[in-house]
């Protein structure tokens, strides 16, 4: 893979299977102390590739947390937090968040807020987290089943991605990444959308992987606080968020990210063919690409109460009316599309009934 970077906030983003860019940053930035926060997956998997990547780095101290969605949550921080304090972090360490979007939204948060903000870079060792969470200086973590309701805005030092650490994934996390690669074409990119609708997730390139974090970054260094067109990265989301949450909640086995938020592109589809000028063919082809890449999910209308309230905590809403980024056409989308629950509802039954 060559390396080659792009410019973001403030920061680079680097392609680099050799790490050899995060080793000159370390080396040039000589931080008094050096912390690299994995799960235990990451740990096994990901930090030997690290390593091996990087053989000359030593004298940094690891901090470990449980995989998964459910341990995103300020129980957890406090616990990172007082491994830094343990450690000795000053305000001249650096955080390496070393993992997927667990990783690195909490690790960015925990960073952001520890004695007011150290550096922190981010190492993305997932589809999804390269592609999506690793970009933009969005920290954060969940409570009460409420995705990324407490967080800020921080930008990393920089975004070291790496394709080699892909090869550690399973077919699931692969796939789950891929809703997020989809969604940028869907946003922004119909060619690209195009381009990649009918791949399966192992067959993405490099240049594939590239292309979906150069859509996002161009959104985001547009609008980094997400006062306007930032808003259409949630096409999905709204809807896919409270499945998400729910299902955290309540499924012996919960919906990766990106599952939940195919079930919610589906349904966001539906709306905007309703009410925001998607055509049939555009509707047709999302369902049958959602479809083809990822399982159904079953349930029942007695869930809906649960998640519409899930969605009334949603970050997009103004008032109690509820936010959506919604598609006009395959490429295009709008924000600040304001939903009733009535339509709302009608969506999910539109799914339920499509997948029953």
């Amino acid at each position: 893979m060559n390396q080659y970077s792009i410019p973001s906030t403030g920061y680079d983003v680097f392609f680099d299977d050799t790490l050899a860019e995060l080793g000159a940053f370390i080396r040039t930035n000589r931080y008094t102390k050096i912390l690299i926060l994995t799960d235990r997956n990451t740990a096994i998997h990901c930090l030997p590739v690290f390593q091996s990547a990087m053989p000359g780095f030593e004298g940094y101290d690891v901090i470990e947390v449980d995989p998964g969605e459910e341990n995103k949550n300020i129980d957890f921080c406090v616990g990172i937090w007082k491994m830094m304090l343990d450690f000795g972090a000053d305000r001249q360490s650096l955080m390496i968040n070393l993992g997927g979007g667990v990783v690195t939204d909490m690790g960015g948060f925990a960073a952001s807020t520890f004695k007011r903000g150290i550096d922190f870079v981010q190492v993305p060792t997932t589809l999804l987290s390269q592609v999506d969470a690793s970009v933009g200086g969005k920290t954060g973590i969940d409570m009460d089943n409420v995705k990324n309701i407490i967080g800020t805005f921080a930008q990393p030092k920089a975004v070291f991605i790496a394709a080699k650490f892909l090869e550690t994934l399973d077919n699931r996390q692969l796939v789950s990444g891929f809703a997020e690669v989809i969604k940028h074409g869907l946003i922004a990119d119909e060619a690209f959308y195009e381009k990649v609708k009918g791949l399966d997730a192992v067959a993405l390139s490099l240049e594939h992987i590239k292309h979906s974090v150069v859509i996002k970054n161009d959104v985001v260094t547009q609008d980094p606080f997400e006062k306007g067109l930032r808003k259409i990265l949630n096409f999905g989301h709204t809807i896919g968020h409270a499945i998400e949450g729910y299902s955290l909640a309540n499924d012996s086995k919960p919906l990766l990210h990106g599952e939940a938020i195919a079930v919610g592109m589906i349904c966001e589809a539906y709306l905007a063919h309703r009410i925001n000028g998607l055509d049939d063919d555009a509707l047709a082809d999302i369902i049958r690409t959602f479809r083809m890449h990822f399982p159904d999910y079953q349930y029942g209308q007695e869930i809906y109460a649960q998640l519409i309230a899930l969605m009334k905590n949603d970050k997009k809403n103004t008032g109690h009316h509820i936010g959506f980024a919604l598609l006009n056409k395959i490429g295009a989308c709008d924000i600040d599309v304001f939903v009733e629950e009535g339509l709302i509802k009608e969506s999910l039954d539109f799914y339920r009934e499509l997948v029953g």
